[in-house]
């Protein structure tokens, strides 16, 4: 399939996924649609889990590697659609760009793979080594690695391809996140007489000055393990007349590669003590946030707030087999990392297994009003897809034996 044609074929099923809105929970739709393309593209195997995650494989005719290409279905809602220049599900093209949520988190690497893999099993069939597997991924927007486990225990893929906007570069790492709850705890009275009560935002206030001013860790290639307020909430709220007796703040924690609960954890707990210390009023405590959600197969998902960083290595074989294949379509991808959160925490940072990142867009348009992919990007995406199988699979020996 030359480029043009594949980049017109992507574009189609792109336009088909962003059109079936997947809301986290709420990704039948575009399940239904990449569960028909995997069956259409030759994909003699496509299940789906009990979390409704979609997994298709096909196994090669000769023994290797089982490579794995993991993309998230779901994305996050559009609060306010009268602020997009665009219909948000009703995609458009214009200046030489695809609009509409999903196009850069990450629908476009979804329908750009399934064009790729569809023209690599015509040309091939099954004459390849290993596993060709696909996971469309559901709640990745709530719990970014959760889901994927039950993928890792069914496919055991040897290597793993995040397929999360790069700008058609390779992502060897990648920072996890963090959300941490911090719990100042006052004593209620009334606001005729605060001197009687513990005001419990003006304790928090002070905890947050403090909290940040503690130093943050660095990488050296991932750069600094962010710790960012995202919200405070008092209590009773609202609260006419009455001094707040508990106040509560959530930090986003970006985590560098190596870090753990406890290593993360210990600042925050060694200030808290320092402040109790100083003020006998003073009554906090710090924890990891916990989620639960229902999947769109009814099967509750939960979670601890905590998913790791992680770092491969840039100069592994396979790495160096990618980017030679990329170079040889013309590309010059440069071999980076992901800022935010990925699948990835899972299959890298829980269970160990080699992960690289490449797919279309930036990941500076995740979540935004006007959300967009370039057409070119797209174009690269397909093409650099069809190498990267190439490259990793080995395919057609009996197209070269019965050549000699």
């Amino acid at each position: 399939m030359n480029a043009e044609t594949a980049e017109n074929k992507a574009v189609r099923l792109i336009r088909r996924l962003i059109a079936a809105r997947s809301y986290s929970g709420q990704e039948d739709a575009a399940a239904a649609l990449i569960s028909d393309t995997l069956k259409a593209s030759g994909f003699p195997s496509v299940t789906t889990d009990s979390y409704g995650n979609v997994i298709g494989r096909i196994r090669g005719s000769r023994r290797g590697p089982t490579l794995l290409f993991d993309g998230h279905m779901d994305t996050v809602p559009v609060p306010e659609p009268a602020l997009w220049h665009t219909s948000p599900f009703r995609p458009v093209i214009r200046d030489g760009k695809l609009y509409g949520r999903g196009t850069s988190d990450m629908k476009s690497a979804i329908g750009c793979f399934l064009v790729a893999a569809e023209d690599f099993l015509k040309k091939y069939g099954n004459d390849f080594e290993g596993t060709l597997a696909f996971s469309g991924i559901v709640m990745e927007e709530c719990f970014e690695g959760i889901a994927a486990r039950s993928v890792s225990r069914i496919v055991k893929p040897d290597l793993v391809m995040i397929g999360e906007a790069s700008d058609c570069n390779i992502k060897v790492s990648q920072r996890g996140r963090a959300e941490i709850a911090l719990e100042v705890f006052g004593r209620p009275a009334h606001t005729s007489n605060p001197e009687k009560g513990i005001n419990a935002v003006y304790k928090m206030s002070e905890a947050v000055r403090r909290i940040r001013q503690l130093p943050a860790p660095v990488h050296p290639f991932m750069g600094e393990g962010i710790l960012e307020l995202t919200d405070i909430l008092s209590s009773p709220y609202p609260g006419a007349s009455v001094v707040p007796e508990y106040c509560r703040a959530t930090f986003d924690r970006r985590l560098l590669v190596g870090e753990t609960r406890e290593s993360v954890m210990a600042p925050i707990l060694s200030l808290l003590q320092e402040m109790s210390a100083e003020d006998p009023d003073f009554r906090a405590k710090a924890s990891f946030t916990k989620g639960e959600e229902i999947c769109r197969t009814g099967k509750k998902i939960r979670a601890e707030r905590f998913f790791p960083g992680w770092m491969g290595d840039p100069k592994s074989e396979n790495i160096r087999k990618i980017k030679k294949a990329l170079e040889q379509t013309g590309a010059h991808p440069k071999i980076t990392r992901y800022d935010f959160c990925t699948n990835g925490s899972h299959y890298a940072g829980e269970a160990g297994i080699e992960t690289f990142g490449f797919g279309p867009s930036s990941e500076k348009l995740a979540h935004t009003v006007d959300e967009y992919v370039t057409l070119s990007q797209i174009r690269g995406a397909v093409t650099g897809y069809e190498a990267i199988l190439e490259a990793l699979l080995n395919p057609g020996r009996k197209k070269q034996e019965a050549g000699k």
